[in-house]
């Protein structure tokens, strides 16, 4: 009876060992990608893309790759991991739109440079701390830009294009003043009768207000919707603190560990 027992709890054990050297690799998990690539690392709901931002949006599933000018939609209760091939994270939460613009991890003869445009919603980045080489990390909206090399901070983008942006660790360099679209270019027809000499209006005032902060961690700015900014100040956990905000941070110890 006790040689029975002993035999059921030897195998009870190493199945124990088992289990958890599994979880710990679901946990730790090192992320091949080409060039240019970022992979869907975590999705909790549904997500769409428009490759290249054009065409009919699919669905997405872990583990399937984006690429540069894809154009990614995440459905209510959703949300989102994307691994980049420097190491960082990004996560989306639901009901948001997103562009990935460029996606260069670097070498140490070419500089990282990972930027994403966030139309409207919610997105948290982990930026690995780039060692020896050039970097630029930007998550960018409408009314500004929010560049880093290696921190934690996220930025919430409103219906109205007014932004938030709160850093946890590191400094962030958030600037105004971003450049309108370049117009379209003009049809070439038939030639047209040109009409006579016109004064031509002086230079104008720029739109958006031109200005650049340093926010610092445990910090916040907050963009309003003509693009002008308030100056930095501090926020405490206690006012941060929602689901959205310890998921990340769960998932940023799990990386971590």
């Amino acid at each position: 009876m006790n040689r029975r027992f002993g035999i059921g709890g030897l195998i009870l054990a190493l199945c124990w060992v088992f289990l958890a050297g599994s979880a710990t690799a679901q946990r730790i998990q090192t992320v091949q990608m080409g060039k240019g690539e970022a992979m869907v690392a975590a999705l909790d709901g549904s997500a769409q893309v428009k490759a290249g931002g054009k065409g009919t949006p699919r669905e997405l599933r872990v583990g399937d790759r984006l690429h540069g000018a894809d154009e990614v939609a995440t459905a209510a209760g959703t949300r989102m991991e994307v691994a980049l091939p420097d190491g960082s994270r990004v996560r989306f939460a639901d009901n948001t739109r997103f562009r990935l613009l460029q996606v260069d991890a670097g070498s140490r003869t070419r500089p990282r440079s990972i930027k994403l445009n966030l139309s409207v919603g919610r997105a948290w980045a982990n930026v690995s701390r780039a060692i020896g080489i050039k970097s630029r990390f930007e998550l960018q909206c409408e009314n500004a830009v929010a560049g880093v090399r290696g921190t934690v901070y996220r930025m919430n983008v409103n219906d109205d294009k007014s932004a938030l942006v709160r850093v946890y660790d590191g400094t962030v360099h958030v600037e105004g003043g971003v450049p309108a679209p370049p117009q379209a270019p003009v049809s070439v027809g038939p030639p047209k009768k040109i009409a006579g000499p016109k004064s031509v209006p002086g230079p104008r005032k720029v739109t958006l207000e031109e200005w650049v902060y340093i926010v610092k961690s445990m910090q916040q700015i907050q963009i309003r919707p003509d693009g002008s900014a308030e100056k930095p100040r501090a926020f405490t956990p206690e006012e941060d603190r929602d689901p959205w905000v310890d998921w990340n941070k769960a998932r940023d110890s799990e990386i971590a560990n």
